[in-house]
């Protein structure tokens, strides 16, 4: 360290604008060390002190804690080591503003939807919720077994457009729950399974739809396993069969041919 130290506590705290009590603290863990004075036994600083200590502001905001520094600071390649640790922290806080990303959005919509809806069933939200949370999965296997082009229709969406879909969602689901159980045939029962996919396909998109058309049901089992589901099993089981009750009456789907497709 510099042999003239010009700096009390008290003063080095003011010119690097750092506390005195996160200096007592470094002095105490040995991250940087205070000379003191032989008589009064007060800390004193000198410029390397500031010098070590801008390393060390420096490296905490890059994200580094206090243990690491305090490795790296006695690292003579500083350099190299801190090129590979930084490649490190960069995929870190890459994965972690995704995730930031997210909670935002779910935050954002969630704010928006109750601002705009009254009394929200629980399951109906969280299920909202988990769906942004799993978006990216979702994407990324719709365009794996389809297009990135497909998949871009699908997902980049306007939040307004994203809230008016919420919404429909929203009122389907209290739909799905109030009527379940009633026959297939009842006229609300087939407006329902009506609402269900015209909402279905508003979402999804035409050519999504006519991809989904050609994957086995298996593959389309997987997708819909990423998606967070609001219903029972009772309840999904019922709406299954009147969408395709709906769809047979309407001649949308024969269950007896193979090429079964959404007009």
């Amino acid at each position: 360290m510099d042999k003239e130290l010009n700096f009390t506590i008290g003063k080095f705290s003011k010119k690097t604008g750092v506390s005195i009590r996160t200096l007592h603290y470094y002095d105490e863990i040995g991250l940087l060390k205070a000379q003191k004075d032989p008589n009064s036994r007060h800390r004193l600083y000198g410029e390397d002190h500031i010098v070590k200590l801008q390393k060390i502001v420096a490296l905490k905001f890059l994200g580094y804690n206090l243990e690491e520094i305090g490795l790296m600071l006695m690292d003579t390649s500083l350099n190299l080591s801190l090129q590979n640790t930084l490649l490190q922290q960069l995929k870190a806080f890459e994965e972690k503003k995704q995730h930031l990303d997210k909670v935002l959005k779910a935050n954002s919509r969630t704010i928006s939807l109750l601002d705009s809806q009254e009394n929200i069933p629980s399951e109906i939200l969280i299920n909202l919720i988990n769906n942004i949370q799993s978006e990216q999965d979702q994407r990324t296997w719709l365009e794996h077994f389809t297009s990135k082009e497909i998949a871009d229709k699908v997902y980049i969406k306007s939040e307004e457009e994203n809230l008016s879909l919420d919404r429909e969602f929203i009122d389907l689901s209290r739909e799905v729950k109030r009527l379940v159980g009633k026959p297939f045939h009842d006229p609300e029962v087939q407006e329902l399974a009506n609402k269900h996919l015209q909402v279905s396909l508003k979402y999804v998109g035409e050519e999504a739809m006519y991809a989904f058309g050609k994957l086995e049901d298996e593959q389309i089992g997987d997708f819909q396993s990423m998606m967070a589901s609001p219903y029972t099993e009772e309840e999904e089981k019922w709406l299954d069969q009147v969408i395709e009750y709906y769809m047979v009456q309407n001649g949308m789907y024969n269950p007896n041919s193979n090429e079964n497709n959404v007009k």
